[in-house]
């Protein structure tokens, strides 16, 4: 397995502008650094329907969401929706450093896209994302006729973190037996915040997301160090992975997570479920939104669409 030249590329890139790993850097100043630095890694957002802010009640106030809706469809159509999660380690990201994503998913996928913006770390600690995401992921279900989407074709994902917070959800609404699922959709998922499997070794540095910052972002989340040992942290140690809807689930052969989402869908798999497992071998962490400088980005971006139009109908 070798290192696709654009994710080299990438690389060096980065590493000629002499910017800091996050790590290095404050909460406040990690997250600007984030917006700055995005937009040039984004492909030119495709032409979708309508988008529109809207904010739900969260355990801790308003919790803002972003909708988005595909070009062509009536109003008065209700379509499946992907309730979103971002990434960023629970520490960084917002609605907007995952606009063209959304759009991207939106626009190739047919479905709607709800970005749930929750809150960050270490100004809120664990469990506060995890209670975001669960309860936005209610309020679009509870509120779906106003969102013009079916609550009955529902789907959740993200990315990293926020691929970690999509896991938690479905094993929310597993136990609790609402709502029902069609898919989750895990980008390079954190399952497991112990931060131990052997990628972490293997690509320690030099592939944009280290160890150190990942251990970083974990710290910032929790509380203490036991917290790792929740299933709502760590999604991997939960007692059960059975009953959970089916799951596609995207790894980059050079993250330091590549393990850790391969044992979740080994996990997910042994307890009988269904699991589309794809490495992007060649790949870094982060790639998928990536498509202006990483073609494989806009490739993994329409196996995501794919699944959710297969799904979602």
């Amino acid at each position: 397995m070798a290192l696709d030249p654009q994710a080299r590329a990438v690389i060096d890139l980065a590493v000629k502008s002499g910017r800091p790993a996050y790590h290095q850097l404050s909460p406040k100043d990690a997250r600007q650094l984030f917006r700055q630095t995005r937009p040039a890694s984004t492909p030119t957002p495709p032409e979708i329907g309508s988008v529109r802010d809207l904010a739900a009640p969260g355990p801790r106030g308003p919790l803002p969401l972003r909708v988005y809706r595909p070009a062509g469809v009536p109003a008065s159509t209700p379509l499946g929706v992907l309730v979103y999660f971002h990434g960023g380690g629970w520490v960084i990201g917002d609605l907007d450093t995952h606009d063209v994503l959304c759009r991207q998913l939106t626009a190739e996928s047919g479905a709607s896209v709800v970005s749930v913006d929750y809150r960050l770390a270490p100004e809120h600690k664990f469990p506060a994302a995890a209670d975001d995401a669960w309860a936005a992921t209610r309020w679009v279900v509870a509120h779906a006729p106003g969102l013009g989407v079916d609550a009955g074709r529902l789907a959740v994902g993200g990315d990293s973190a926020g691929g970690n917070l999509a896991a938690v959800v479905t094993l929310l609404a597993r136990d609790q037996g609402a709502p029902s699922i069609a898919l989750q959709v895990l980008l390079y998922p954190v399952t497991d915040v112990a931060a131990e499997t052997p990628s972490y070794q293997d690509f320690a540095e030099g592939y944009m997301l280290t160890r150190e910052s990942m251990r970083w972002f974990i710290a910032q989340y929790l509380n203490t160090k036991d917290e790792a040992a929740d299933w709502r942290a760590s999604p991997i140690r939960a007692r059960s992975h059975a009953g959970l809807p089916p799951a596609l689930i995207v790894t980059a052969g050079f993250d330091p997570l590549r393990d850790e989402g391969e044992a979740y869908a080994a996990r997910l798999r042994e307890a009988g479920g269904r699991v589309d497992y794809a490495c992007y071998g060649g790949m870094i962490h982060g790639f998928v939104p990536m498509g202006r400088l990483i073609d494989t980005g806009n490739r993994a971006v329409s196996h995501v669409a794919g699944s959710l139009r297969q799904a979602l109908g």
